[in-house]
């Protein structure tokens, strides 16, 4: 089933219906067409499911704050603040990817808006296209482990873990990540300041360009603040601050005098179709993996899965290294769905914790963005970028920041207290 779905995928056949006609083909084979009877109430479990509710509402937030050209003035008045320095647009660039992370989570988005303002900013001041490229692909992924996150959401949904209880645990790593990837640029001009040379000092008083960089911050902060500490403080449940989200994300949207009826439409039919797109792989990715359980293909796996050397260490880092082989080929989405149930209940036969396998989870799929040749923020930054920036440059130019990626994963794999886990 898995090499068929794959081969399929490689063809170019779209991914909900590749898995959902895989099982059908298999279940019927296997068990006949009397298999899928079940399937109806599947598909009603996920129409009732509230905690996927979120989904459509963090993406409705996300679009809004997008056409509300909060990335621009975020990147514009940071790169002003740390312009001055080497490698500072850099800087500031991976900074409002944070922002934009915690407070859209849509990483096409991130991507491509900063690909479209940062990019030439920095190719006008002389920076390594490589660097570039490679700063603005990574801090764009930062909404796929910074909460709120959609993985996190489906993760939750997958493992039966809270959401809220995710979102905690994923916090330290996300801040070491935007602590790494600040480190490498600083380290990367202290050994050649050519790479990122700093941008000519604004005429501008510093205490002027300090106070349109806490304008443009301080909403986006309230609005993670609202969202996040609602969920936090056990104020709110995800899906009611994701609720809260959207409802903040039109006050800002009217904040930042953007707001109009054409643009909640058009928020809302880009929500629709992305969050149609979703469903629909969980739909195929049901069928699947409710052939591959019932025709006892997950029984098999499991007890293979438990008799591997080194018992828990075995099956951490075997799973940790089919994840990260799999993103370079499938979406985060196909992988959470299939691939996470499987192994889940090996995980909870080895007695380890599902918080720390889930947060392990979601850093080792925030690689799948990057890596080439499927990895979509790179696909996005090819899309906005200048004929001058090669697929090259941008392939070469995401390894260093890949290489952070897997250190974290590491670090959360080997050393889980210090992340608290």
């Amino acid at each position: 089933m898995f090499v068929a779905a794959l081969v399929l995928l490689m063809l170019g056949f779209p991914v909900a219906f590749t898995f959902a006609g895989v099982a059908l083909v298999f279940g019927v084979w296997a068990e006949g067409v009397e298999l899928f009877a079940f399937m109806p109430y599947r598909i009603q479990s996920i129409m009732q499911n509230t905690i996927l509710m979120a989904i459509p509402l963090f993406i409705f937030m996300g679009v809004v704050l997008q056409k509300t050209k909060l990335a621009e003035q975020l990147l514009e008045s940071m790169a002003q603040l740390f312009g001055r320095l080497s490698g500072g647009v850099a800087i500031s660039t991976i900074l409002v990817g944070a922002l934009l992370a915690a407070s859209t989570g849509v990483v096409g988005a991130s991507v491509v808006a900063m690909g479209l303002i940062s990019l030439p900013c920095m190719l006008k001041y002389n920076y390594d296209k490589q660097l570039a490229c490679g700063t603005i692909c990574a801090s764009g992924t930062l909404g796929q482990i910074i909460p709120p996150s959609i993985i996190l959401i489906i993760l939750g949904d997958v493992l039966g873990l809270p959401v809220g209880d995710l979102f905690k645990a994923a916090l330290a790593p996300g801040l070491l990540l935007i602590a790494l990837y600040i480190g490498y640029i600083l380290f990367v001009t202290l050994r050649d300041p050519s790479k990122a040379p700093p941008m000519p000092l604004s005429e501008a008083p510093m205490a002027e360009q300090i106070k349109k960089a806490l304008i443009s911050i301080l909403p986006p902060l309230a609005l993670i603040g609202v969202v996040l500490g609602s969920i936090f403080a056990g104020v709110a449940t995800p899906t009611e601050s994701s609720a809260l989200g959207g409802v903040g994300a039109l006050l800002l949207a009217s904040a930042y005098k953007q707001f109009s009826f054409k643009m909640v439409w058009e928020s809302a039919r880009e929500t629709v179709v992305v969050t149609a797109m979703v469903f629909a792989i969980l739909l195929g990715a049901t069928a699947f993996s409710m052939t591959f359980s019932y025709t006892g293909g997950d029984t098999l796996l499991e007890e293979w899965l438990l008799d591997l050397p080194g018992e828990k260490w075995g099956f951490l880092i075997l799973t940790m290294c089919v994840i990260l082989v799999l993103g370079f080929f499938i979406d985060f989405v196909e992988i959470s769905f299939i691939i996470v149930p499987v192994l889940a209940p090996v995980a909870e036969a080895l007695g380890i914790s599902m918080v720390w396998f889930a947060i392990l989870i979601a850093m080792n799929l925030q690689t799948s963005f990057l890596t080439p040749p499927f990895g979509f923020s790179l696909f996005y930054l090819k899309g906005v970028a200048p004929p001058t920036i090669r697929t090259t440059d941008i392939y070469k130019g995401v390894m260093p920041f890949i290489l952070l990626q897997m250190l974290v994963v590491l670090a959360l794999l080997f050393k889980p207290a210090w992340f608290g886990l």
